[in-house]
Formats: C-alpha cells, sequence, structure tokens
C-alpha cells in the first residue's frame, strides 16, 4: 500500500473510532470519557466540541464528502442548544475555539450567516477580553480580566488574520499583530519556546511549571497566518524556531510527553499537530515533518485494538482503562494531517 493511501485509510478509520467509542444520542453528540461512568457526561466541554467541529472539517477537506460538513454543522448546533441558545460563554479561549471552526465551515459551505457568527464572537471577545492587565492582551475569562495566557491570545491572532482575509476589514489585521506583539512580548522566550499565562494569581509571574504543546502549536499558527495576512517571511521563520524547539523542550521517547490527567490535556497535543502541519503547508521543515509522521506512526503501532483506534496520552502505550474525548481527537487530529502530508 502506498503511503498517501495508508494515512487516507488510517484517517478514515480514525473518523470511525471516534464515532464507534465516543458518539452519544441526543445533543449530547460525544461522551466525555470511555468507557462511560456515571456522571462522565454531566460537564459541557463547550471547547472540546469545537475541535470535533474541526476534525470533521478536516475529513471534508480530505474526501469532499459533504455529510462531514453536515456533521460538523450538527455538532455547533448541538453546542448553541447546550449554551441556551448563545454562541457566548465565560471563557475567551473557548469562544476563540469555536469562532475558528465555525469560520472553517463557513467557508467551506459558503455561509455568510456562519462568517457572521465568527465575526460576532471575535467582536465580543475583543470587547470583553481586551484589557490594560500585564500591559494589554486578551483574557482567559470573564471572571479573572487580570489573567493573560497564550490559549486566548494566540486563537485571537489566528482567527483576526483569517478574519481579514475573508472580510477586508482593517481592523482585523490591526488587532491580529497588536495581540500578536504583546503575546510575543510577554510569553514567547527567546528561543522560541512559549509560555502558558502571566499574572494568574495577580502576582505579574509567568506560569513557567505549565509546559503544554498546545501553546506551541498556537503560536505557529499565529506566525503562519500572520506571515499569510503580512506577505512577512521572518514570522515564518518565527514559527519554524518554535515548532523545532517544541519537539527538543517536549517529547520523550519520540512522542509528546504526558501532559496531565485533568481532560483537558488530551487536546493539547492535537493542537500542535494541526498548526505544525499548516506551517508545512507554507515552508518544509524536515524534523517537523518527520516527527509528525513518526511520532503519529507510533500511536497507530500501540493504539490499535480491535481494528479500531483508541488513544490514550503515551502514544508509545496502549491506553489506559479510560481514554478522554479530548485525547482521541488529538489522534484524529495528527491522523488527518499525516494524511494531508502524504496525499501528494
Amino acid at each position: 500500500m502506498s503511503l498517501p493511501d495508508l494515512w487516507n485509510d488510517r484517517a478514515d478509520l480514525a473518523q470511525r473510532s471516534l464515532d464507534h467509542y465516543f458518539a452519544a444520542p441526543g445533543d449530547q453528540l460525544f461522551d466525555n470519557w470511555h468507557p462511560l461512568e456515571p456522571g462522565d457526561n454531566d460537564t459541557f466541554n463547550y471547547w472540546w466540541l469545537a475541535h470535533a467541529m474541526d476534525v470533521r472539517i478536516d475529513a471534508h477537506r480530505r474526501t469532499g464528502d459533504p455529510a462531514r460538513l453536515d456533521q460538523a454543522a450538527a455538532i455547533l448546533a448541538g453546542i448553541r442548544r447546550r449554551n441556551g441558545g448563545a454562541l457566548f460563554n465565560d471563557y475567551f479561549d473557548d469562544m476563540l475555539w469555536l469562532a475558528l471552526a465555525t469560520l472553517r465551515l463557513a467557508e467551506a459551505t459558503g455561509s455568510a450567516d456562519l462568517r457572521n457568527h465568527a465575526v460576532v464572537i471575535w467582536q465580543h471577545v475583543l470587547d470583553n477580553g481586551w484589557n490594560d492587565h500585564e500591559g494589554g492582551g486578551i483574557a482567559w475569562r470573564v471572571q479573572q480580566p487580570y489573567y493573560k495566557n497564550t490559549p486566548a491570545n494566540a486563537p485571537f491572532v489566528i482567527l483576526s488574520a483569517r478574519l481579514h482575509r475573508v472580510t477586508g476589514d482593517p481592523r482585523h489585521l490591526e488587532w491580529a499583530t497588536r495581540t500578536m506583539d504583546w503575546l510575543e512580548g510577554a510569553l514567547v522566550r527567546p528561543d522560541g519556546f512559549v509560555e502558558d499565562g502571566v499574572n494568574r494569581q495577580e502576582d505579574h509571574a509567568i506560569d513557567l511549571h505549565w509546559r503544554f504543546t498546545y501553546n506551541q502549536g498556537l503560536y505557529v499558527g499565529a506566525c503562519v497566518e500572520l506571515a499569510r495576512a503580512l506577505g512577512r517571511d521572518d514570522y515564518v521563520s518565527r514559527a519554524t524556531r518554535t515548532a523545532r524547539t517544541a519537539i527538543t523542550e517536549l517529547t520523550s521517547d519520540g512522542v509528546f510527553a504526558h501532559e496531565g490527567d485533568g481532560g483537558d490535556e488530551g487536546l493539547f497535543k492535537g493542537v500542535y499537530y494541526r498548526y505544525a502541519h499548516r506551517l508545512l503547508e507554507v515552508q518544509d521543515v524536515p524534523e517537523v515533518r518527520d516527527f509528525l509522521l513518526d511520532s503519529t506512526e507510533r500511536l497507530w503501532k500501540s493504539s490499535v485494538r480491535d481494528g479500531l483506534l483508541l488513544a490514550g496520552s503515551n502514544w508509545n502505550h496502549p491506553p489506559g482503562p479510560k481514554v478522554s474525548l479530548s485525547a482521541q481527537l488529538s489522534a484524529v487530529m495528527a491522523t488527518e494531517a499525516c494524511a494531508a502530508l502524504t496525499a501528494g
């Protein structure tokens, strides 16, 4: 079997495995954990579901199957119903994940209404999230206006740059560059490593102990989007530096090291794979490409059982007794990225 066929088949299987292990009836749509135990679905994981939208859009991008867009639209509708009909919640990063997925769905379907949803979220985040604590930046959530982090600011840069491309509104690009300047001044080290956040405890301290893969991926994605918007190669160089630094700093035995068991952490590595792939679309970085393919190969060798994929947190080992939807989504994102990389 050729490499493109292999990864295409694996991507199809990853999508089927997501449904097999996690599909749920009604507005739940996906269980939070497998196997499911009492109380496991009590939490409404709005931002996990935004990434579930994204993986269905990934499948459409790969196959052209319109049913995948229908699935993504159904997830968006389910999120809104479970959220009382609203697009907004108290977490600015959550809303940005949803806006990014919604904008992708708008571009795939040509829906002006969906594009407007993304614009509405963008404006809401700007109006309510940006403030002068720590010199600027988007807050993480309404209840902590003083706490600024990468997961709120880098997605805002990505969304702003993409909205500028589709709307032509110069404010989007202005705020993309302004937010990127704040992020780079506050949380990006000289070697390109991206710290998580600052002033969480109102002490102006940076959380140096929170070393997460998604922060690296988000900054890579923000750099790539600004490079496209501004035609600046220096942003591609910055993205490349961070993508490489993440591999050096955060891997163990050829895969990203364990990042935590709280549930949210399961999605972190998938975000890196998504945006590292975006980098490879504009710049060949052999060590990043090799890492994406080799580490995801390790996932597939360790995590297939009964002909389906079930992904734990350490891709060198079979999953533990319980797997989160977040971890499974990361596996689907990585596999779709590898399918795109090898498609030719």
